[in-house]
């Protein structure tokens, strides 16, 4: 299998990792020059990965190839290039239709949409995946979950969950200055919340037939200070906010 990634930024470098990390069947990735810096640090980790001359360069070594490049700059780099027929195409792209994606191609390729996530260089997340598509289903779940979306829909909610993970990060920065506010060090709260959020998702991983509301009730006693923290969390307009967020987001990924 010979893989070729168009755009070498966070999420090539993630997904590359992990496949050098759980596929024995890849016999060789190319990347694209550009973001040289990243490209040339994967040439160097794994021996089967090499720098491609430019992207044609990479469209014409790949059986199939990914599209990681940034949206405002999709349709430039995607019309310069050209695909052989039958052609597999997995884009990274957020927020462009498959429709869009085959006009700029101009060839009839096969075209799957994928939502990799940072965490895929660990073997760990889950990728969505539309449409449903078994070959590259089966290789992003070497990288963790791979989950196929039935519809569009569906897709574009798997699209606005991720978007939650700097509202994550920042409800931990969030506790974080109220304990240093309150006289714990910067470094000893980050510290105390890591290990306690990343317990947390221990336990979330391993609890797979269990409701959040079932583990949010296991881990609070009645009457207790994790049932108080959440009763004022959406009194206060908490979870009304993350709601509306979510609602906004979706409606910028459909639009798009």
């Amino acid at each position: 299998m010979k893989l070729g990634f168009v755009g070498t930024g966070a999420i090539t470098e993630a997904v590359v990792t992990g496949l050098m990390k759980s596929r024995t069947d890849i016999s060789s990735v190319i990347v694209s020059p550009r973001s040289a810096h990243a490209a040339f640090r994967l040439a160097e980790m794994f021996p089967l990965v090499r720098v491609g001359v430019d992207n044609q360069d990479v469209v014409d070594s790949a059986d199939i190839v990914f599209l990681a490049v940034r949206p405002q700059i999709a349709e430039e780099v995607v019309k310069q290039l050209r695909f052989r027929q039958q052609q597999q195409v997995v884009s990274f792209i957020a927020a462009v239709q498959i429709e869009a994606l085959a006009g700029w191609i101009g060839a009839p390729v096969t075209i799957t949409r994928t939502i990799p996530l940072p965490f895929v260089a660990e073997l760990r997340g889950a990728t969505a995946i539309y449409p449903p598509n078994e070959q590259v289903a089966e290789l992003f779940s070497s990288l963790g979950t791979a989950v196929q979306a039935e519809n569009l829909k569906q897709y574009d909610l798997f699209g606005a969950a991720s978007a939650l993970m700097a509202t994550y990060f920042g409800l931990l920065e969030t506790s974080a200055h109220w304990l240093e506010a309150e006289g714990m060090s910067y470094d000893q709260a980050s510290l105390y919340l890591k290990q306690l959020f990343g317990g947390l998702s221990h336990v979330t991983d391993a609890s797979k037939e269990q409701s959040f509301e079932a583990m949010a009730s296991e881990f609070s006693t009645k009457g207790g200070l994790n049932e108080q923290v959440f009763t004022e969390f959406t009194g206060n307009g908490g979870t009304k906010a993350l709601t509306l967020a979510l609602d906004s987001v979706l409606k910028r990924i459909e639009q798009s």
